[in-house]
């Protein structure tokens, strides 16, 4: 579905808060005509009734209360990161000028903004200066090294994200009233939800809903988790930072996970006695970044004793193939060990505080759509059946 018109959307909310036409016109300095023929469009739009006309007004349908719902939330991001800007900003902003200042902000340059957008420059600088204008402020700044968003840039394109994302919603509701499916699911994927978990459920949501998408995104934990908060990913699964590292996200735990010392089949140590952390640190070690809730226990459990042999590493495969071809030692989740272990042994050795809490991480305030709430609710099940 195309994206609607910010003023059509603008009208739409009017006339669903009054049920009127004239008082929406009123509302929004327009005339009657205008609010009926936007209407009108919306409803091609979106290929839906909207409203239902009475003697008493018009009033919301079932597919009308679902678009004001999402659309009322996307233009709410929009005021509230306007706030402090010039009035005229609300009248005549566009989603084209909106994403121009989106792309700049993300590349932090008009040329390569252009490109990303598909746009040529000068139609990339005109609409992000129009924007300045009706703003009255100043949104970027030029140095020698480039363009520098202020705060104003940065808040109405983190604002302009979750707009669209929550229109992208809408568009996903109103298909399932029609029993259609729009969309797709986007999972940011840390490295232990992949060993099972998520393509269990996966598996169970594609055998009832064979042909909704799904885009897994890999990546480390701050990368997902910015896609996450810019409303590019709509759910991130893993291992729990606790506490949390920002208040804008909801993390829910749904299973622990222990970490264990992982080792080549054969290895001196495997298939012994539970060796010492001595004898552990003589050996090389291949270990996941300083960052992550793994590391946090190995690095707790060594102490000072760190082995000084270190390859860091957040690859899975990586690690296996380093110890499948030497006698390092490794630390892994035990969910993904067990997935490896043709090649790999875990060794007898009890982690200090070796648990970690394994979850969902979404915006604080999302509200998914039904084929969100229905995978959600799988991977539920998945979680609880692996205990």
């Amino acid at each position: 579905m195309q994206t609607a018109s910010i003023r059509h959307l603008r009208m739409f909310l009017a006339v669903a808060r009054t049920c009127s036409v004239t008082h929406a016109a009123e509302l929004c300095h327009v005339s009657q005509p205008a609010v009926t023929q936007a209407m009108t469009k919306l409803a091609g739009l979106t290929g839906h009734q909207l409203f239902n006309r009475s003697p008493q007004g018009l009033f919301v349908t079932e597919a009308g209360e679902l678009l004001a719902h999402r659309a009322g939330r996307a233009i709410q991001r929009l005021d509230a990161a306007m706030a402090d800007m010039g009035h005229a900003l609300r009248v005549q902003a566009t989603w084209q000028q909106l994403n121009a200042l989106v792309a700049v902000t993300e590349a932090e340059n008009f040329t390569l903004a252009a490109h990303r957008l598909g746009l040529a420059q000068p139609t990339v600088h005109r609409s992000t200066t129009m924007l300045e204008e009706a703003a009255g402020t100043l949104f970027f700044q030029r140095t020698l090294h480039g363009l520098i968003s202020t705060r104003s840039a940065l808040a109405l394109a983190q604002a302009t994200r979750l707009a669209l994302a929550e229109l992208a919603q809408a568009e996903s509701d109103l298909a399932a009233l029609d029993g259609r499916e729009v969309g797709k699911i986007v999972v940011g994927a840390l490295p232990l939800s992949r060993s099972g978990w998520l393509p269990n459920a996966m598996l169970a949501f594609r055998r009832k809903r064979p042909h909704f998408p799904f885009e897994v995104i890999d990546g480390r934990y701050d990368e997902l988790l910015l896609g996450l908060r810019r409303g590019e990913i709509d759910m991130m699964l893993g291992a729990l930072r606790l506490p949390s590292p920002i208040s804008d996200i909801s993390q829910e735990r749904l299973f622990d996970d222990e970490v264990v010392v992982v080792a080549r089949k054969g290895h001196p140590l495997a298939g012994v006695a539970p060796p010492q952390f001595s004898a552990l640190a003589r050996y090389p070690w291949v270990l996941p970044r300083r960052s992550t809730p793994l590391r946090a226990v190995l690095d707790a459990a060594f102490g000072d004793r760190l082995p000084p042999e270190l390859i860091e590493t957040s690859s899975v495969i990586m690690l296996r193939e380093i110890l499948r071809g030497s006698d390092h030692l490794g630390g892994l989740s035990r969910m993904q060990a067990e997935v490896e272990a043709d090649s790999l042994a875990i060794l007898p050795v009890t982690l200090p505080k070796a648990m970690r809490a394994i979850g969902i991480t979404t915006r604080e305030d999302w509200q998914p759509t039904r084929a969100q709430r229905d995978f959600i609710a799988l991977l539920h099940k998945t979680a609880a059946d692996l205990g």
